[in-house]
């Protein structure tokens, strides 16, 4: 028996008490095990939404456990397979960082603050943004939750992903002068304005796989189909997303490909697991990838081997995969998220 049908046969024997989530970005080999496959704020939903599950194992990385452990209930348990698999760009930004640039940004500009942050990121920074009154945001729901913040009348703190506050902003009117970014590295903040003119302060943030799409990637697909449509997840940098036919969260790269005319050719910019999916199922279609170096290299740390293992686990009562917010934590996290949920 291979370790996939060992996991078919210990869900069937679970049932109800199991749930087995992944993130697009996951192998094929993890998606054939799956009860949902989605971006991650949906699979979290989709966890607080399940009120059967005793067990959540959640294949992807490690902000999106925690968010699932903050939206679930107390008797449920959430693991992560590969426990290790964190997100770079989540590690960019800590809580410490957080109020020190809040108190910089705050003196400097002399002006109120909303923090808005990507769900890519720590339990510890959400809960930063739900006390101080801002929110979460996804790919999906940037424009909408941004420009939530500029109705404040306070300047956005935008954070991790100084690309997706960027690429957003611009397309909600925001002149690229109006933007400052700030360096938690070296605790600066830049700007090229007047001060009282800035809108939203990016933190600089990035997801490694999109951020190193480059222009030169765009050219060689023009060169090499003329014809295709280049669509490009807005974590991609400023000069890139306005370089491609269009930009969207990952459920819009799909939705693109999957609605698109037979005969079509698309040329998108993300992690390969997708673009590879992509092209395996839409097979009326030419589905390339813009740069085929774009791997997620925690998101494949999660395997058929370490999923099949944490099953194991829970049917022995271990649960040394389990990710659990502290308390405090979740309880301010959970504003910031119920938050952005109350603007859909």
């Amino acid at each position: 028996m291979t370790d996939i049908e060992k996991i078919l046969e210990i869900k069937k024997e679970m049932g109800e008490d199991l749930l087995i989530l992944a993130h697009h970005y996951q192998s094929d080999d993890i998606v054939k095990t799956a009860d949902l496959v989605g971006d991650s704020l949906k699979l979290a939903q989709y966890a607080q939404q399940n009120k059967r599950a005793k067990y959540i194992v959640f294949c992807g990385v490690y902000f999106m456990s925690e968010t699932a452990d903050i939206l679930t209930e107390d008797w449920q348990k959430v693991l992560q397979p590969a426990i290790i698999a964190g997100c770079p760009m989540a590690d960019m930004a800590d809580m410490e960082q957080a109020e020190k640039a809040w108190d910089i940004v705050t003196e400097e500009l002399g002006c109120e603050i909303v923090p808005i942050t990507y769900v890519n990121s720590k339990a510890e920074v959400k809960a930063f943004c739900g006390k101080r009154g801002g929110t979460t945001v996804t790919s999906g729901n940037a424009a909408k939750v941004v420009e939530w913040g500029l109705k404040q009348n306070k300047v956005i703190l935008f954070l991790p992903d100084q690309n997706l506050g960027r690429n957003t902003a611009y397309d909600l009117g925001i002149d690229i002068d109006h933007m400052a970014e700030y360096d938690p590295k070296t605790e600066k903040l830049e700007y090229s304005c007047d001060k009282k003119d800035v809108k939203i302060v990016l933190w600089k943030g990035f997801c490694h796989v999109h951020h190193k799409i480059d222009m030169k990637h765009i050219e060689d697909a023009r060169k090499a189909h003329p014809d295709a449509k280049i669509i490009v997840h807005p974590e991609c940098r400023f000069e890139i997303a306005q370089a491609a036919d269009g930009k969207g969260s990952t459920e819009y790269l799909i939705a693109q490909v999957k609605n698109g005319e037979k005969g079509s050719k698309w040329i998108v910019g993300t992690e390969h697991n997708l673009v590879k999916r992509l092209k395996d199922t839409y097979t009326d279609k030419s589905v390339y990838i813009l740069d085929t170096s774009s791997v997620c290299t925690n998101m494949n740390k999660t395997t058929v081997s370490n999923l099949l293992e944490t099953l194991e686990d829970i049917q022995k009562g271990n649960f040394e995969k389990q990710v659990i917010v502290d308390k405090e934590i979740a309880k301010d996290a959970l504003k910031s998220l119920e938050t952005m949920l109350s603007l859909a």
